[in-house]
């Protein structure tokens, strides 16, 4: 084995988030300051400095690979992908928004 070297499995590979709901968002970040938002975050408790179609986010995060981030530099609007939660579709904490079950 060489350092770094990624050696895979033969067969299909598993791709994440196969059959959930996703949807695209424009996001403006109309603050003063950057905002990180990680690929876990329930997106609809983001900073409110992000504007966007606030309710629509409702059970969604950002459809990217789990341990990475999107940063919104001040004055920025870009469009981004989420995808629904799955699971058992609880979200705790946070900005303390929901803190339970999520409806369907």
């Amino acid at each position: 084995m060489i350092p770094g070297e990624i050696i895979c499995p033969e067969g299909e590979i598993l791709m994440a988030n196969t059959g959930l709901d996703v949807l695209t968002i424009t996001v403006s970040n109309v603050g003063d300051r950057p905002i990180q938002v990680g690929s876990h975050y329930h997106f609809y408790e983001v900073n409110d400095a992000l504007h966007f179609e606030r309710d629509s986010a409702l059970g969604f995060r950002l459809n990217i690979p789990a341990g990475t981030a999107v940063r919104f530099e001040p004055g920025d609007t870009r469009e981004v992908d989420l995808v629904a939660l799955a699971g058992e579709r609880s979200v705790w904490g946070l900005q303390g928004k929901i803190n339970g079950k999520l409806q369907r």
